[in-house]
Formats: C-alpha cells, structure tokens, sequence
C-alpha cells in the first residue's frame, strides 16, 4: 500500500497518552502522516478516494516504541534477523525498536551504524534504529567512537548487559556524551557478586540449588553511576531496574534534579522468582526474576511515573541455547509480539489505567530518544496500531514470529489483540 492512499478511521476509542486523551475518535491517515484527528463521535465528512475502516469501537493507539531489542543480525543470524524481529513486531503492534549494539560485529563505528539504518529501509516493514557501543567491542576498557556515530543515526549508547566497571572509562563515556546532549544507558550490575549467578539470593534460589546474586547487586552499581552523574550532568537512562532498592536511588536522583530516566523490563513487571521454580530455561533472564515485593514495587513505580519506559528485553536464543540445565543455559526471553498484551494484563491485574501504562511505551521513548512519533496528533508520522484490547488468546508456538521462540508466555492466556499496525500510513500487519 502506497503512502500516498489515504484512510480514515471512523468509531474508534482513541487513546493517546500524549495528550492525555483516552475517548471516542476518529483519525484521517494520508501521505504517510496523520492529517486529521477527531475528537468526540462525530465521524469525518467523506470524501472521495479515501479508504473508511470502521474500528467497531476498538483502541487506535500510537504504534509502540521498544527502545531494548536485540537481534542476530549480523552475524548471529540463526538467532534471530531483523526482517524476522521487525515481523514479529509489526504483529506485537511495535513500530519502532532500538537494535542492541551487541552483535558480531560490535556497533561501535559508524559503518556499523549506516548498515542497520540501510537495512531497516530495505526491510521496510518497521522503523529499526541502533544503539551504539559506549566502548570498544563492549569491553569496557576503551571509548568507542560515540560522536561519529551519534551524527550517523545512533540514537543512545550502552554497552547492553556488560557493565562498565571502570569508573574512569564510565566517566570519560558520560562526560563526552554530554558534549553533544546524548543519552547513555547502563545496566546496573555489580559484577563480582553477580559473576556465575543465575537467580536472586533467598530461599528460592537456595532451596533449588541455583547460584545466586542479592538484589543489593543492583543497588551498588546504580549508586555508582548516578554519583558519576551528578559529577559530569550528563543524560542518563538506568536500563532495566528490577529492585526496590534500585527505584529508591533513582528517586533520589529525579528529586536532585538530575536528567535520569529509567527503564523496567516487562518481565520484570510480570513474572517473579517463584516462576523459576520448575527450572523452566525460557524464565532465564538478565536480571534474574526477583521476589515478589520488587515486582510489586515496580508496578507501582510505573503507575507512578518514576518508570519511564518499558521494554521488552527482546533476546532471542535458539532451542540448543535452552534445552540445557538451568544453570547452563542461556540467559533472555523473547519479547516483541507479547510486550502489549502484558502491559494490558498488567492494567487489568494491578488497576494501572491503560493510558499510564501505554505511556511508557509510547510517548515517553519518543520524547527520551528525540523521536517524533509516539502520539496521535496532525503532522505526526501515521504510526498507529488498532487493538480489541478485550480479546483473549493463548500464544503458541505456531503463532511466534520470530525465528528464536523462547517466550516466557508460550501457552499462556493473554488479552489484547494487535487487529492491524501502520507504519508511516503503510498496513504492515493486519489479523
């Protein structure tokens, strides 16, 4: 389908978190943009040429934005492509993701950069944008290249799930990157206690035999960074808190005034450690699942805004990675198809109001990453997914996308399904 067609979209409960409006609408799509939004119940004058979808009452909602996915492409493509990831989130009703700089080779140059860029157009499907390394090959020891690739398109640094432990390297990283306003992400992970562990300490971990890391891991790490912070003014996003402890420190850095944003897996905001508890491989994750109170700490986190962004922590690995004993195997769950059903699960189990939690997802990435996209407003690119956030439907095997299928909700009820996703005006997916 052309850019140049144009739609409208007629009876449709519209919910944008950017303007707060959560109520009956109508949307005109034409030239790849949004040329018209109505509010209320009266339906657009036609015209012709125009293409009318009658929503029946369904969600139109900005196209979701996934700032934490990671692909096998290049170099591990088995794994996962990105023609295969931009499928399954064209069908989770993801628009745009930010590809992880994790891969063989390291984005940690501005070729590397371009080539992610140029294969997104080609694809065209979804928008892909990378991330790039904060050091050389994600090592830790040497800056990578962070100006050139930020002129090339990269749209924030991290060194993905490696922290960076030497504080001079990271102050170095945090104090060139303020030169030019650009955001770095790390994750909090001190990493002596947390070498070799596969869960988080307690009775859990202990009772299945499992090496564990305390929660105070992530705590240490994250004062550390925000000290660093505070030192250099930098742009900061603490990338995946998981603790209760952690959301205490980034309070106190937001109450400093300090330009810090945090992000939460929706794993985490799901799932707890007792989910671990049949040594099922697909609930490895990075961080491990932590006890249920930090889980509960986090859901009110995000109904509160200290939670900017949720992510899907998008990670694949293939049956061989999984089928090996809990310890062994790798870490990471997929995540792209089922990130908006869980959200909608999470504002029907915990009384978060679905504009909250869409926010997080929407126009909160968009702002944090410079992005125009992430709202329902005249101008903005048509990025729109429409969604019965009523329906039920159990995920199975058959159903996934992507060419990995560790999913932590394989076979799982969810609610919430993606009926048709636009990206730039183009039907991308449609049920």
């Amino acid at each position: 389908m052309s850019n140049s067609s144009a739609i409208a979209f007629v009876n449709a409960r519209l919910i944008d978190p950017a303007t707060e409006y959560d109520g009956p609408g109508s949307v005109i799509v034409a030239e790849g943009v949004i040329a018209s939004v109505i509010h209320g119940h009266d339906a657009p004058q036609g015209h012709a040429g125009i293409k009318v979808i009658d929503c029946d009452g369904n969600a139109l909602m900005p196209g979701l934005i996934d700032i934490r996915v990671r692909t096998g492409e290049p170099g591990m493509e088995p794994k996962e492509t990105l023609k295969s990831a931009s499928l399954a989130a064209a069908a989770g009703g993801v628009t745009s993701f930010v590809v992880q700089p994790d891969t063989d080779p390291t984005i940690d140059e501005p070729a590397m950069v371009d080539f992610i860029l140029r294969r997104a157009r080609d694809i065209e499907l979804v928008h892909v944008y990378p991330a790039g390394a904060a050091t050389q090959g994600t090592e830790g020891r040497k800056m990578a290249e962070i100006g050139l690739m930020h002129e090339a398109g990269a749209l924030y640094f991290t060194d993905v799930d490696a922290p960076i432990v030497n504080s001079k390297i990271m102050t170095r990283v945090l104090s060139y990157a303020n030169g030019f306003n650009a955001l770095i992400a790390h994750r909090p992970k001190e990493p002596w206690l947390s070498e070799g562990a596969v869960a988080t300490s307690g009775e859990m971990a202990a009772r299945m035999g499992l090496s564990g890391v305390p929660a105070l891991s992530e705590r240490i790490m994250l004062e550390r960074d925000l000290a660093l912070v505070e030192l250099t003014g930098a742009r900061f996003l603490v990338d995946q808190v998981s603790t209760a402890e952690g959301l205490s420190s980034i309070e106190r850095a937001k109450t400093k005034g300090l330009e810090v944003f945090a992000s939460a897996s929706i794993n985490h905001l799901v799932f707890n450690e007792i989910d671990i508890g049949d040594y099922r491989t697909f609930y490895r994750l990075d961080p491990p699942l932590r006890a249920e109170r930090d889980r509960l700490a986090l859901v009110d986190a995000l109904a509160t805004g200290l939670i900017d962004v949720v992510v899907s922590n998008h990670s694949p690995a293939p049956a061989e990675d999984k089928r090996l004993p809990f310890s062994e195997a790798a870490p990471g769950a997929i995540g792209l198809q089922t990130l908006l059903p869980a959200l909608i699960g999470l504002h029907l189990d915990n009384d978060i109001a679905l504009i909250d939690a869409l926010r997080a997802v929407t126009i909160n990435p968009a702002q944090i990453l410079g992005l125009d996209a992430g709202r329902i407003a005249e101008g903005a690119p048509a990025d729109l997914i429409l969604v019965d956030v009523e329906a039920p439907f159990a995920l199975r095997e058959k159903d996934i996308l992507s060419k990995s299928k560790n999913s932590p909700f394989e076979n799982r009820t969810l609610q919430g399904k993606v009926l048709m996703t636009l990206v730039d005006g183009r039907i991308v997916y449609q049920s």
